[in-house]
C-alpha cells in the first residue's frame, strides 16, 4: 500500500486533450508538477527532472501545470502565458525548458526574444501576451492547484496524490518506483 493514500488528490484529473505531457500516455506512473517559471526551487526541480525522466523511462508520464506565485515572482504569470503562447504554436516544451534555463530574463521583451530564438512567431507571442489570451488557462491551472492542496512550488503529484516527501532525485525516484510496483501489483491481481 502506498504511503501517500492520505495525501491530497488532484481535483482536476490529467487530460491528454488539455494538459502538456511528456512520455507515454499509458505509463504506469503520472508525475505532475505545479510550477512557477520564476521560482528558483522550480528551476532546481527542472534540472533534477532532466536526470529523473530519462532514468525513469517508460515508467513515467510527466505533466506540467502552471502555479505562478505572482506576489513574490512578478514575471511568473507572463512567463506561463508565454509558455501557453508557445503551446499554441506547438512548442510548449521547448519554451518550458527555455524559461527555466533563463529565469533571470523574464521581462516581456525577453519572452518574445526567447520565442523568436526558438523559431516561433515572436510578433504573435507579443500580441498574445498583450491581449492576455492565455491568462484564463494559467488561472485555471492555478485554481486547480489550490483546490488540490498546492501551497507552494514546486508541488508534485504521483498518480493523482500529492507527494509530500523530498523532491531530490533519489527520493522522487524511490516514490515513483514504489508507485510503479503498486501499479504492477494491482494490475497483476
Amino acid at each position: 500500500m502506498s504511503k501517500q493514500t492520505d495525501q491530497p488528490s488532484l481535483t482536476m484529473p490529467v487530460s491528454e486533450k488539455r494538459d502538456h505531457f511528456l512520455g507515454k500516455k499509458d505509463a504506469p506512473v503520472t508525475l505532475l508538477e505545479y510550477g512557477d517559471f520564476e521560482c528558483p526551487h522550480c528551476g532546481a526541480a527542472h534540472k533534477m527532472l532532466g536526470e529523473l525522466l530519462p532514468q525513469a523511462g517508460e515508467l513515467v508520464r510527466f505533466v506540467f501545470r502552471h502555479f505562478p506565485l505572482a506576489e513574490v515572482h512578478p514575471h511568473a504569470t507572463h512567463a506561463a502565458e508565454a509558455a501557453e503562447a508557445a503551446a499554441a504554436q506547438g512548442r510548449f516544451w521547448e519554451m518550458h525548458d527555455a524559461l527555466f534555463e533563463n529565469q533571470d530574463a523574464l521581462e516581456d521583451e525577453d519572452l518574445v526574444a526567447m520565442a523568436a530564438k526558438l523559431g516561433l512567431d515572436g510578433d504573435r507571442v507579443a500580441e498574445e501576451l498583450q491581449s492576455e489570451i492565455h491568462l484564463s488557462r494559467v488561472q485555471e491551472d492555478f485554481r486547480s492547484g489550490i483546490r488540490s492542496g498546492v501551497n507552494g512550488t514546486p508541488t508534485f503529484f504521483i498518480n493523482g496524490r500529492r507527494h509530500n516527501g523530498s523532491w531530490d532525485l533519489q527520493s522522487l525516484m524511490a516514490a515513483i518506483m514504489e508507485e510503479a510496483q503498486t501499479h504492477a501489483h494491482v494490475r497483476g491481481s
